[in-house]
């Protein structure tokens, strides 16, 4: 059973690697590609902020949304991991002790 299921979980990620590891690609699509992980984080970010609760909240008292704008910031202006999730973490503890 663990060696099936171990099977089932590499496979999918080491034949791609393994057969397309000779083929030179173009530019255009490799540039392409390296904006497909920066779009997945961004929906799922999206998601938390937006939806919560798991439905929709755009009200003034959805505490993520206050969280997320330092935190964008924040990010923007030092383009640093730490000092965002910093922000964040800091934000969000002001807001759920004090709000």
């Amino acid at each position: 059973m663990i060696l099936g299921v171990s099977a089932v979980s590499l496979l999918p990620r080491i034949l791609p690697v393994a057969f397309f590891s000779s083929f030179e690609f173009p530019p255009v699509l490799i540039r392409w590609l390296s904006y497909i992980a920066p779009a997945v984080l961004a929906a799922l970010a999206a998601l938390s902020v937006l939806a919560p609760g798991g439905e929709y909240d755009f009200s003034i008292g959805n505490l993520y949304i206050w969280a997320f704008v330092p935190t964008f910031i924040t990010a923007i202006l030092t383009r640093s991991l730490f000092y965002s999730l910093l922000a964040g973490i800091g934000t969000m503890a002001i807001l759920n002790n004090f709000i």
